[in-house]
């Protein structure tokens, strides 16, 4: 059975056609914006105090609003002039 099984490499692809940059880059500014707000998130819950009768939260600082699909396809859009353009141009 083994005399069967031929050894096959794994298929290489150099170019990426469009589709698949503007994917990876929209992963990446969901990635980027996701991380962002967990980070504020950590920082809110950090600095965040309980009244210790009630277990309520008193705090002045407000919660970071979660991301939506706005500031997600916005980073992307930026991500991706920087890929047309390169670093240089503006």
């Amino acid at each position: 059975m083994l005399k069967d099984i031929k050894p096959q490499l794994p298929e290489v692809k150099f170019n990426k056609n469009g589709y698949e940059i503007r994917t990876e880059v929209l992963d990446m500014a969901k990635g980027l914006i996701t991380e962002e707000y967990h980070s504020k998130f950590q920082g809110w819950e950090l600095s965040t105090k309980k009244d210790e009768k009630t277990g309520q939260v008193i705090t002045t600082v407000g919660m970071p609003e979660f991301p939506g699909l706005d500031k997600v396809l916005e980073a992307a859009e930026k991500m991706y002039a920087f890929v047309n353009t390169g670093a240089g141009k503006k």
